[in-house]
């Protein structure tokens, strides 16, 4: 009897390790933003910060998409499709990588690039059609966090196929376009002496 309730016990102790939320994501795909090509800037002779941020309901481990032609102001999830951490931080490790910028609050950066991001996600047409959608603004901040520049951001991007890693793929471009878009960004506002306080 005592022999039969012991190996019961350590059925149901060895269930603990095989079930439940783990258990049950068999086969769950996880997704970052990649490594992108090669750095558009290697060094920077001064840091710029950057801080990029998202509301809650963009910035969880949900892949978000809409369905344009039937819903449009319904965010859906992948049930079965992750990203490996929350939106804006894959996009700030992204841009810090291809860009060397400095995360704000670390070192001693004279000017800070926020990004807020409103939109992050997959946007189907039709079931045949979808694109990655990045939206929001840009700003350069100051040393006392004073606007110097902003700007909205819009980007596109299509989907090489119409399931979630389809949508990765072309939120993988929207932020490789983002980066260029904010250096392009950056050297004009040099130019004009609108983040001069930043370079020197």
């Amino acid at each position: 009897m005592r022999r039969g309730l012991l190996i019961l016990f350590l059925l149901l102790l060895s269930g603990c390790f095989t079930s439940g939320k783990r258990g049950s994501e068999k086969g769950l795909a996880l997704y970052d933003l990649g490594l992108g090509g090669p750095p558009q800037v290697a060094v920077r002779h001064l840091p710029l910060g950057i801080e990029v941020r998202a509301p809650l309901w963009i910035d969880s481990l949900g892949i978000n998409y809409r369905l344009a032609y039937a819903e449009p102001a319904r965010l859906r999830e992948y049930s079965q499709s992750r990203w490996a951490g929350p939106p804006a931080q894959l996009v700030q490790q992204r841009l810090i990588r291809q860009l060397a910028y400095t995360p704000a609050g670390q070192g001693r950066a004279k000017c800070v690039l926020r990004i807020e991001i409103g939109e992050f996600g997959q946007h189907f047409a039709n079931p045949g059609s979808s694109k990655g959608v990045l939206q929001g603004r840009a700003y350069w901040l100051g040393s006392n966090r004073q606007p110097l520049a902003e700007r909205d951001l819009l980007i596109e991007r299509a989907a090489p196929s119409q399931d979630a890693r389809g949508g990765v793929a072309a939120l993988q471009d929207v932020v490789e376009q983002l980066a260029t878009d904010l250096l392009e960004w950056e050297k004009q506002l040099a130019t004009r002496g609108r983040i001069a306080i930043c370079m020197a």
